[in-house]
């Protein structure tokens, strides 16, 4: 794909090069026709009679054309400079993206380690008031981290938000009102102000 750029890229260059040479060359030769007024610069090349002005144009267009190969190949230099830049910020973000929860996992980690730890005591001492106390700690272990985060859980109390409430049962309780949330069947989350899950609840409908 490169290659097939830097080919029409290259073709491009060499238009641009030639049109400006021709310009330059009949430019030169309009001056030199007015300067000197010689018949031989209507006649073919060569014919003029003004052998050191026509050295001076051959010169001024190999110089020309120097500088236009040296500006094409700077050119092609910096493309792939910045092409070799794409790449390398491509993978970065690719790397970002990979191991973008490895901090909170890594938090996490400390919270399974406790649960493990609370198991295996328990199973040991049959101590599962015990167990219950310790799986409560961790549970609030667990919920500081995610508000550390920017976790937050879904009110529900009041009235159906769909933007914030998954309808999943309904209900015709005449001690409600229409869309009125009963009940709580999965809590739900936002963090940083985005919806990462709805709650999940029973919404009461009269019929």
């Amino acid at each position: 794909m490169v290659n097939d750029k830097e080919k029409e890229l290259e073709k491009e260059l060499d238009k641009e090069m030639k049109k400006e040479v021709e310009t330059f060359e009949e430019n030169i030769i309009e001056e030199e026709k007015k300067e000197c007024g010689c018949k031989g610069h209507d006649e073919e090349k060569g014919s003029c009679c003004c052998e050191k002005e026509e050295k001076n144009t051959e010169e001024e267009i190999g110089k020309l054309k120097a500088e236009v190969e040296d500006w094409k190949q700077a050119y092609l230099r910096k493309q792939a400079d910045f092409q070799n830049f794409t790449k390398r910020k491509e993978k970065e973000m690719e790397e970002l993206r990979k191991f973008a929860s490895e901090k909170i996992v890594t938090k996490l980690l400390d919270g399974v380690d406790n649960l493990e730890r609370a198991i295996s005591a328990s199973e040991a001492t049959k101590d599962f008031d015990g167990l219950v106390k310790g799986v409560d700690m961790i549970l609030g272990q667990l919920k500081g981290i995610m508000e550390t985060e920017g976790v937050e859980p879904i009110k529900v109390e009041g009235k159906y938000n769909p933007l914030y409430h998954h309808a999943v049962m309904v209900e015709d309780n005449p001690e409600f009102e229409d869309d009125t949330i009963i009940l709580e069947l999965q809590k739900g989350y936002t963090m940083k102000g985005k919806v990462i899950r709805p709650a999940m609840v029973k919404v009461s409908k009269r019929g």
